[in-house]
């Protein structure tokens, strides 16, 4: 074995070492390091679960990341507890890219995915070339076509699985509509140039938009409702269900309800 594979080699051992040392330091002292995206799940859990979380002794970080695909990889090396911003289908589909075993422990509220405009005040039949910006990512390009779906505008293969979704599964659009893919950070910038943005509601709330603005809102389902991620060796450490009670505590609760924020949020089961 050549010098050069053999340093290679050490220093992956050492950076794993390293990785598995935080991660036990981490659960010695009741450490919870949490991992974001933009959007408004840091703030819920900042003010309605970290209280929770520290009277029974934890002290929680906040790690931010700028892609979904690093946050959950941190939380599988163990360089993080958790992370929050992420529904179960996108979940599953960067699960099966890395080849990791992450798994959602808790739904958290989460603003729906919203048809928006800055040149359209109001929904009509649309005009054929109709420009309409989606997120990049296939699980949440599905959530965008079934929200064009919901309008008559567009029909999707009912055999499409979400997670591999792409616009060759589009089986009928008659008014010729223009799907144009940008990432989600993008598209509410990019608003002006397209007739249409089919945005994720955690891009437009934190871009200061309202939800009460958008000219059509997702219909309710839980598979597109935020889960607190953990990695699934996980599953039955003490942090985990911690985190899952202060999410279905009293406290936790009556935050939500008392702010005016998250009104319009698709809820968890655990409100009703």
């Amino acid at each position: 074995m050549s010098r050069p594979v053999i340093l290679g080699v050490i220093f992956a051992l050492l950076a794993t070492s390293s990785s598995l040392a935080q991660a036990a330091d981490a659960q010695t002292n009741k450490i919870i390091r949490v991992g974001f995206n933009p959007g408004p799940y840091k703030e819920q859990f900042e003010k309605g679960v970290v209280p929770f979380l520290q009277a029974k002794g934890y002290t929680v970080e906040f790690k931010d990341f700028s892609d979904g695909i690093q946050v959950n990889d941190a939380v599988a090396r163990g360089n993080i507890e958790a992370n929050i911003m992420q529904h179960p289908v996108y979940l599953k589909s960067v699960n099966e890219r890395l080849g990791i075993d992450n798994i959602g422990i808790v739904q958290v509220p989460t603003p729906p995915m919203g048809l928006y405009s800055a040149k359209i005040k109001q929904l009509a039949k649309p005009e054929a070339g109709t420009t309409v910006s989606v997120p990049n990512q296939p699980s949440n390009e599905y959530r965008a076509a079934l929200v064009l779906q919901s309008l008559g505008w567009i029909k999707i293969d009912p055999k499409s699985d979400p997670a591999t979704f792409s616009q060759r599964n589009i089986s009928e659009n008659p008014y010729k509509i223009v799907l144009k893919e940008m990432d989600n950070a993008q598209q509410v910038r990019a608003l002006p140039d397209v007739d249409y943005g089919l945005i994720q509601g955690n891009f437009a709330v934190s871009s200061g938009m309202k939800l009460a603005s958008a000219l059509k809102l997702e219909d309710p389902t839980s598979n597109f409702i935020n889960v607190v991620t953990i990695a699934g060796k996980n599953k039955d450490a003490q942090f985990a269900k911690d985190i899952i009670a202060g999410y279905h505590s009293a406290e936790f609760k009556n935050y939500i309800h008392g702010q005016s924020q998250y009104s319009g949020y698709l809820l968890p089961d655990y409100f009703k």
